[in-house]
């Protein structure tokens, strides 16, 4: 898979479309792309579409991605993501009132070990 597959959810359709119209996604909205496309495509098809952020240099991206791959962040949920754009200009969930919008799990599939350490995290939780 590649970032154009991450266009089958609407969330990630309107960063990427931001950062196509050369957008400033803010700190969040990249750290969503980064913690959703390190499993769908590599760290220059990655590194590339965010340095189409103005704000955010190439070495930033490479930055972003080697943290976010090196801590093996999951992709977030809506609600952290709801909570982040509260903390920015850039709206990160295109409709924040459509309780499916910002549900990165819906529309895209993530590798097995994503959800086996989500399932851990919410059972240390309990």
């Amino acid at each position: 898979m590649a970032i154009q597959d991450l266009r089958k959810n609407n969330t990630m359709a309107h960063i990427l479309d931001a950062l196509d119209d050369g957008t400033d996604i803010g700190h969040y909205g990249r750290l969503t792309l980064a913690m959703v496309a390190q499993y769908f495509a590599d760290e220059e098809e990655l590194v590339a579409q965010l340095q189409k952020d103005k704000d955010f240099s190439e070495e930033e991206a490479r930055s972003l991605y080697q943290q976010v791959t090196s801590k093996q962040y999951s992709p977030p949920s809506r609600d952290s993501i709801l909570e982040w754009q509260s903390k920015q200009d850039f709206q990160i969930c295109p409709d924040p009132d459509d309780p499916d919008a910002g549900n990165v799990y819906q529309d895209l599939t993530f590798p097995k070990n994503v959800y086996e350490s989500i399932s851990e995290y919410n059972e240390e939780k309990s």
